[in-house]
């Protein structure tokens, strides 16, 4: 289910993208040889010819191309571009036209992913959490601790705007640099907390950029206990029962993942109940944590704060516009957590793609995060990359500010250049899911 999803986001985008490079083509009078979903190395599923433009399926679902007359692009054709231009060849266009035709998917991508976000908020509103109801607060990382952060908090502003949400607060920080907050502590107490100017980059470093804040939840039996484990080799079983570590007393995940947080690599006794009796072991917590145990936690009943806030037409485009402008900023904005050691090892493919749609059909999700996705392909799309539009892009404004192209060698060695950085890329990414796949 998660594939056909992600399967038929990707082909409406692709579809789209290209047609934002087809489109501008045809209004300059530019020959589009071929139209394709997919890539049609050596044969295609189907074709057709229509006029001069054979529309088509391939067979590797690696994305999709136009392939415009005169262009150097992915198909490498250097045969056609030896010969003198013709007025119909891509390189025969101004520069300027040239521009707009490389523009031309990257724009469709934003404008799409736009009209999704609004489209999403008219029908399905916004999910927003009355924090004032919730009765046992949210889950704090261990790691926000050290800055006053206790779980069982409610943060009830956020840079002086009200808390409508908890799952989104640790990307406020991490990517839109939120820093004051104004905390209701469990005794009542109202304390402003202020975080240091690189808590993003700390958070990133400290693995608390996931699960930052959150819905608390019981501490139930254990469901399950991974083979080879570290919970496997401290010999945890299925239905154990954690009740207490170093004599105090557990009751939801969030205190077991914060004293084991605070004891990585020390002795710590645990207290848990087994067949219906108290056991008591000493054991050594992992540096990386205690790994490989799933507990039955049921959420606590503040999900009943949790309400749906509804808008009108004029509503839904304005707050749907905002949606988009936050996404286009905050793919820009992770680059500098991508472009580091833990971000190289971040990188997923395909199947870390799919993984963010529901194991079922919910057209809510879809369309939401096929909006991300537009907004997404948009950025990566942009990037200055020789084989990516961006990389053209480079190329053509330097054309226009020098008055001259680039040689035809040069744009030649560049989609080469990039095409191969595209596929080590890809290799890599998809490599590393199905590496994670089996172990």
């Amino acid at each position: 289910m998660r594939a056909a999803q992600l399967i038929l986001s990707l082909s409406l985008l692709i579809v789209l993208h290209e047609f934002g490079h087809f489109v501008p083509a045809r209004l300059f009078k530019t020959r589009v040889e071929k139209f394709y979903l997919f890539f049609d190395w050596k044969f295609s599923l189907l074709k057709k010819k229509v006029g001069e433009t054979e529309w088509g399926i391939g067979w590797i679902p690696l994305g999709g191309y136009v392939k415009i007359a005169g262009m150097v692009d992915e198909s490498m054709d250097t045969e056609q571009l030896a010969k003198p231009a013709e007025p119909w060849e891509f390189r025969a266009k101004p520069a300027w036209q040239r521009l707009i035709i490389m523009l031309g998917g990257i724009i469709v991508n934003v404008i799409v992913g736009f009209v999704l976000f609004i489209m999403v908020t008219a029908i399905w509103g916004e999910e927003k959490v009355n924090i004032s109801q919730m009765q046992h607060g949210i889950a704090v990382h261990p790691y926000m601790e050290q800055y006053g952060f206790r779980s069982g908090d409610k943060i009830l502003a956020v840079d002086g705007e009200k808390t409508e949400s908890i799952g989104k607060l640790g990307t406020e920080i991490l990517i839109f640099n939120k820093k004051d907050f104004k905390v209701q502590h469990a005794d009542g107490k109202i304390e402003n907390i202020h975080l240091p100017d690189d808590i993003g980059s700390k958070m990133w470093n400290n693995g608390a950029e996931k699960e930052t804040f959150n819905f608390r939840y019981f501490l139930g039996k254990v469901n399950s206990v991974e083979p080879k484990s570290d919970a496997n080799k401290l010999d945890f079983k299925k239905n154990d029962k954690i009740l207490a570590i170093n004599g105090q007393k557990i009751m939801f995940i969030d205190e077991l993942s914060s004293i084991l947080y605070k004891n990585k690599g020390k002795k710590v006794d645990i207290t848990f109940k087994r067949d219906g009796k108290e056991i008591t072991k000493s054991i050594r917590v992992p540096k990386e944590g205690l790994k490989g145990a799933f507990y039955k936690g049921k959420i606590t009943q503040d999900t009943s704060a949790i309400y749906t806030q509804y808008y009108g037409f004029g509503e839904s485009i304005s707050h749907g516009i905002e949606k988009g402008y936050k996404m286009i900023y905050s793919n820009v904005a992770q680059f500098k957590y991508v472009f580091t050691s833990k971000g190289a090892t971040s990188i997923g493919g395909v199947g870390s793609m799919g993984k963010l749609f529901p194991p079922v059909w919910n057209w809510e999700a879809f369309w939401t995060l096929t909006a991300f996705l537009s907004m997404m392909l948009a950025v990566m799309n942009l990037l200055p990359i020789p084989a990516l539009d961006g990389g053209h892009v480079i190329f053509l404004i330097y054309e226009i500010i020098t008055r001259r192209p680039a040689p035809q060698k040069v744009l030649e060695i560049a989609q080469y250049v990039g095409i191969f950085l595209l596929l080590g890329l890809m290799l890599y990414a998809n490599g590393k899911d199905i590496i994670g796949a089996f172990s």
